[in-house]
């Protein structure tokens, strides 16, 4: 299952606000003595630090970072949990309720909101936030404050399988490409009685938001308290990604949205683009064709999906110096750069491209670079809050509807638009 279909399966989880005053310290901690920070006081200090984005595979990489942490701060210990992502969040909400929260635990962007207008979350002082790309750093900022420090990202990319453009004699795609060069090359490509589709976009929130901003547009309004795509933008995002049902991509009758359909497809050489995230690099070095990457097309203007996990330290921690530091190295430190790299763990936060150059020379895909040139236009997931996860159905709902012709294109957004609106209300 991809990451973006994944996220829309799982959903978010409410989060359920403590009383700072009342909140007791997270399990494991030892105080610093009054007057002295805790990683300079004379007993060392553990901080406890809860995550989801080493498990499957990751846990040794992520076992040798907090060894070269230890090693440049002899006076704190990590102790690490690690749990599956599809566990992770629902435990959180238990810490969060019963204040049992560790010192420095995993968030995704979608779920940043909630949590920092609970109060969930620290305020980090004296962040050099340099060493990050300005809008990984400031997805996590609220009013001028840091409250988390962004620690991977991955993003989508068109994905496309060179024979079967060679096949069909269909120049490959380039960063300059529109929607009306991706129609057009997957309407050549396409040969349904061969089983081949010319291109595959989940029709799903995350794709709607992401077209909206690469038609000009935004999904909500600049203060978060209305839709802002019952209009042009919100029609031409809406058309583009249900007009492709059952012409240049299978239906959902013909097995589209079910788990792993795409990642399938592609991998049997029946799909000549894909658009998805790199985090599917890894599954297909043994495909037995010729693949590569390019900047996903705009409308308007290019705007490509960023997914971003980051650290937070809780607000109940006792140790917040210490858990600061720890979510500092974590995030930005050389060790973890050249530990995610080396592993293909998702690509490190990093402002200083000098040190993400390894990366353009892994192996396949060839153009990595364009990993890279996606981030010049960036459309990072709305965050409403306690309503993501119904906001996220409602879209995507609505545009099902339209994608099997229950509904026009823009009767579906209207409706879409006045159902946000109510929850939004």
């Amino acid at each position: 299952m991809s990451r973006l279909t994944h996220l829309a399966a799982v959903g978010l989880i409410a989060v359920v606000g403590c009383s700072l005053t009342a909140c007791s310290g997270g399990a494991n901690n030892t105080a610093a003595a009054p007057g002295t920070s805790a990683s300079s006081s004379a007993a060392p200090v553990t901080i406890t630090y809860n995550n989801f984005i080493s498990n499957g595979g990751n846990e040794a990489n992520l076992d040798k970072i907090v060894k070269a942490f230890e090693s440049a701060n002899p006076g704190i210990k990590v102790n690490v949990k690690t749990m599956a992502y599809a566990d992770y969040f629902t435990a959180l909400q238990t810490d969060i309720v019963a204040n049992t929260t560790a010192d420095v635990f995993d968030i995704e962007y979608a779920n940043y909101k909630a949590y920092q207008a609970n109060g969930v979350l620290a305020p980090l002082k004296g962040v050099d936030t340099s060493v990050y790309p300005a809008n990984l750093a400031d997805a996590y900022a609220t009013d001028g404050t840091q409250y988390a420090l962004p620690s991977s990202f991955s993003n989508v990319v068109l994905f496309y399988n060179k024979d079967l453009f060679d096949k069909a004699g269909v120049s490959y795609p380039t960063a300059d490409w529109t929607w009306a060069d991706e129609k057009a090359a997957a309407e050549k490509l396409t040969d349904q009685a061969a089983g081949v589709w010319g291109d595959y976009q989940p029709i799903s929130y995350y794709e709607f938001y992401k077209a909206v901003a690469q038609s000009g547009g935004n999904l909500l309004s600049a203060d978060g308290k209305s839709t802002a795509f019952n209009n042009q933008a919100g029609i031409d995002a809406a058309t583009w990604l249900t007009e492709k049902a059952g012409t240049v991509m299978p239906t959902a009758a013909q097995g589209a949205g079910t788990p792993d359909f795409d990642s399938k497809l592609f991998a049997d050489g029946k799909l000549a683009m894909w658009h998805t995230g790199i985090w599917m690099f890894g599954t297909l070095g043994d495909v037995p064709f010729n693949w590569d990457i390019a900047v996903e097309p705009g409308n308007t203007q290019h705007a490509s999906a960023m997914f971003s996990n980051a650290l937070a330290v809780s607000a109940n921690s006792k140790n917040k110096e210490a858990a600061q530091k720890w979510a500092q190295f974590m995030s930005s430190s050389d060790v973890m750069v050249s530990t995610r790299l080396a592993a293909g763990w998702e690509l490190p936060p990093v402002a200083d491209e000098s040190k993400l150059q390894p990366y353009l020379t892994a192996g396949k895909p060839a153009n990595r670079q364009a990993v890279f040139d996606s981030l010049k236009g960036v459309a990072l997931a709305p965050s409403i809050g306690e309503g993501q996860t119904q906001m996220q159905d409602i879209i995507t709902d609505q545009l099902t509807e339209a994608a099997a012709g229950r509904a026009s294109v823009k009767d579906a957004v209207a409706a879409a638009a006045q159902k946000v609106d109510a929850l939004l209300g």
